[in-house]
């Protein structure tokens, strides 16, 4: 069975390629010349002193700061990802329901979230739950709840445009078994859309990591805030800093790399449905052995007899 594969510009040819190569070459060179210019300009200045790197590299550094900071990153961060799945889901089936009136306040609420900047939601929290004294920790709840309102509303996004992207007969289908609209969603359309969306999703819990440093404004335990009160400390801001930022880029670099290989790997799993046997990829397949079209087939079967 071939597959279509369509691209947004023709192949490079052996000129384009050479020229691909030449400015790659270059492009590593001009990079290599500036961080020799930014580390030699550092040493001049005394920044590559052991004096200022070492204490980075005590257990004290790591087990009174920046351990507890990465546990208090990744805890809000885990919180506001399950939050904020949830609160997709919700708010995109909201958008894909059948009564008007459920479409238009998903819609306001998923709009409302997505414009507010995160900070100035985190801001608006912890002073809320500060002055009317809600929880033990008013800043990792801002600070999760941010997260989640924000995150939540782009899930919603993903959720729709990945049921809308699906193939028009999988809702006819159901329904033609006699299913409502909404078991529709939920026990045809969703579950695919779900899976199609993966790699995007995987993606989005970058950006959840990432905003959970903007806590540090109000002043949440988090791992950037527990590198710059250590720096503060030993007058080693910057040191202290660049390792903070080297914990988060190996945290991103592993959930971009677990992102890809989603996507790598659910493609090869629903290329071809139709040849390899049941699957998500092959919706459309109308008769065979494979596809969900071909599931539903059998469960008007089923309910017929």
């Amino acid at each position: 069975m071939s597959t279509q594969k369509s691209v947004l510009f023709d192949a490079p040819g052996p000129r384009a390629r050479r020229g691909i190569a030449i400015g790659n070459v270059v492009g590593a060179i001009v990079v290599a010349g500036i961080a020799a210019l930014v580390l030699a300009e550092l040493g001049r200045k005394g920044q590559l002193s052991w004096d200022l790197w070492g204490p980075i590299f005590t257990s004290s550094a790591w087990l009174d700061y920046f351990l507890p900071g990465l546990q208090n990153t990744l805890r809000a961060a885990a919180w506001a990802v399950v939050g904020a799945v949830v609160f997709g889901l919700v708010f995109g089936s909201g958008r894909l329901a059948s009564s008007r009136t459920v479409r238009w306040i998903s819609g306001v609420v998923v709009e409302f979230f997505r414009a507010v900047p995160v900070l100035l939601m985190m801001i608006f929290f912890w002073l809320l739950f500060g002055y009317n004294d809600v929880g033990d920790e008013p800043a990792f709840l801002a600070v999760v709840v941010a997260l989640i309102l924000y995150n939540g509303s782009v899930i919603a996004e993903l959720v729709r445009s990945g049921v809308g992207n699906l193939p028009k007969g999988q809702s006819e289908a159901g329904l033609a078994i006699g299913l409502t609209g909404g078991q529709t969603l939920r026990s045809i359309q969703l579950p695919q859309a779900l899976i199609a969306m993966l790699p995007a999703l995987v993606s989005q819990l970058v950006v959840v990591l990432k905003d959970t440093a903007l806590g540090q404004i109000i002043a949440y335990p988090e791992l950037l805030r527990a590198a710059q009160t250590f720096g503060n400390g030993n007058s080693n801001n910057l040191q202290t800093l660049a390792v903070a930022a080297v914990i988060f880029i190996v945290i991103n670099w592993a959930l971009t790399a677990l992102a890809r290989w989603l996507s790598r790997y659910l493609s090869g799993r629903t290329s071809g449905g139709a040849a390899a046997g049941p699957g998500i990829g092959n919706p459309a397949t109308p008769t065979g052995k494979g596809g969900p079209g071909n599931a539903i087939a059998a469960t008007g079967d089923a309910t017929a007899t």
